[in-house]
């Protein structure tokens, strides 16, 4: 029996990667895992792991915001304001080499302080900017690469749910964590934009400038910007109200499913119809996020139980390097678990995990915090589970091959490896607004 102890953390996470692998859901994957190990280790006795894990997941307040955003992630998706955003924002810069390129990321930006949910970034934009870009002749990798990380970009960009998820594991303020990931997300944003530039002005074919013939005249650029307005004001209102301290990051949440009713009524572009349609889309979003949840929680509980967490401290505990060792240990550790793992899922398991370890070592929570979050955010992008290169997928169907979309990464995964090591070694360039807002 001390033998089977010993070696339970192991098996935990082989069974986790055969289910996996045999194509079972993340959320039952995780929860099957754990309930059998507990099973094995504790007997019957052990049945209560689950309903009580269940429970601690319905009875999160912080968690309330995610029903809320997905709602408006989806009513932004059927009141076609994506679209809008795209045509305006390429209005612009369609005279500028890989404007449609920037365009989305651009546009993945706003979406993701719009409504925080990346399927809603990368599918949308997939759907829109695409056939744009292959109209015009852009490079394929670059067009699909763009698409995928500004999708992804609703990780960073407050208001994300995993970022209220993550809080509500380590009791980070959700606050604060916005702050900083709005920081991470401008850095992002700028080399994201810096390596479009690099690539379309060192290789003109790859991303030409729209035909004159195509631009548009500034009236129409003028006229088109009128669009973007009502989404603008919506963002200040939901950011505004968290990050002066008026709302809570739930509150903020009903303050931005209220905002988009209004203007999708004002602009006659939402009726009873939609409302109720995407009512009905958000129920089953969120019932499939809070299954995952209820998984992690249930599997994170019997590794604890376990000795897992114990494990991986000792571990991170003997790497070289003193405190350093341990950051890449824990770092090494997430990227490896986001190759495998839906993020919500990542969060539920690694932070309990290593954020004990990190804080022990005398980092920063806050600056761990935001750090993990771009790890995560690349989580997105890493084959061979990359959440983001199956939304697209889903949006392009067989006319793009999976080995391109994961080719296609591989830049901006690069990016997202050199903004985690510029927050490393220049922490502030993260943590200014959090603690500018906190003074």
């Amino acid at each position: 029996m001390d033998l089977i102890f010993d070696y339970a953390p192991l098996g935990m996470f082989i069974l986790l990667l055969i289910l996996l692998f045999l194509g079972v859901p993340i959320a039952f994957s995780l929860a099957f895992t754990g309930v059998i190990f507990a099973l094995i280790m504790w007997g019957y006795d052990s049945s209560a792991l689950f309903t009580s894990g269940t429970w601690n997941i319905m009875n999160n307040y912080t968690l309330i915001a995610i029903p809320l955003f997905i709602f408006m992630s989806i009513l932004l998706e059927k009141s076609d304001i994506i679209s809008d955003l795209f045509k305006s924002i390429y209005h612009w810069s369609g005279s500028l080499r890989g404007g449609l390129a920037i365009t989305v990321i651009v546009v993945g930006a706003i979406i993701g302080a719009i409504s925080g949910v990346v399927a809603a970034g990368v599918i949308g934009l997939g759907l829109i900017a695409l056939p744009q870009m292959m109209k015009y002749k852009y490079n394929e990798k670059l067009s699909l690469g763009s698409i995928m990380a500004g999708g992804t970009l609703g990780q960073l960009i407050p208001p994300s749910l995993n970022m209220v998820v993550y809080g509500a594991m380590t009791g980070v303020s959700v606050s604060s964590l916005f702050a900083g990931g709005m920081s991470a997300g401008i850095i992002l944003i700028l080399l994201f934009v810096f390596y479009i530039l690099f690539m379309a002005y060192t290789k003109s074919d790859s991303a030409p400038a729209l035909a004159k013939e195509d631009r548009v005249s500034t009236g129409e650029k003028i006229r088109s910007t009128r669009t973007i307005i009502l989404p603008m004001i919506l963002i200040i209102l939901v950011l505004g109200s968290i990050f002066t301290g008026i709302a809570t990051p739930t509150e903020g949440a009903g303050v931005g499913v209220f905002g988009t009713v209004l203007i999708g009524v004002l602009t006659k572009r939402l009726d009873w119809k939609k409302i109720k349609a995407s009512i009905f889309e958000s129920s089953k979003m969120t019932g499939m996020v809070a299954w995952i949840l209820i998984g992690a929680a249930t599997f994170s509980a019997v590794f604890s139980g376990v000795g897992g967490n114990k494990l991986v401290s000792d571990l991170a505990s003997t790497a070289p390097g003193g405190k350093w060792g341990v950051l890449i240990f824990a770092l090494a550790f997430i990227i490896i678990l986001g190759m495998f793992l839906e993020t919500m899922a990542l969060i539920m398991l690694a932070a309990p995990i290593i954020t004990p370890v990190i804080v022990e070592a005398g980092f920063d929570p806050l600056w761990w915090a935001i750090l993990f979050m771009v790890v995560l955010q690349m989580a997105f992008l890493t084959p061979p589970f990359g959440f983001a290169i199956f939304y697209l997928k889903s949006a392009v169907g067989e006319k793009v091959s999976i080995g391109k979309l994961y080719s296609a990464t591989i830049p901006f995964i690069l990016i997202q490896l050199l903004v985690v090591i510029i927050i490393i070694f220049i922490p502030i360039s993260v943590t200014w607004l959090p603690n500018l807002l906190s003074k």
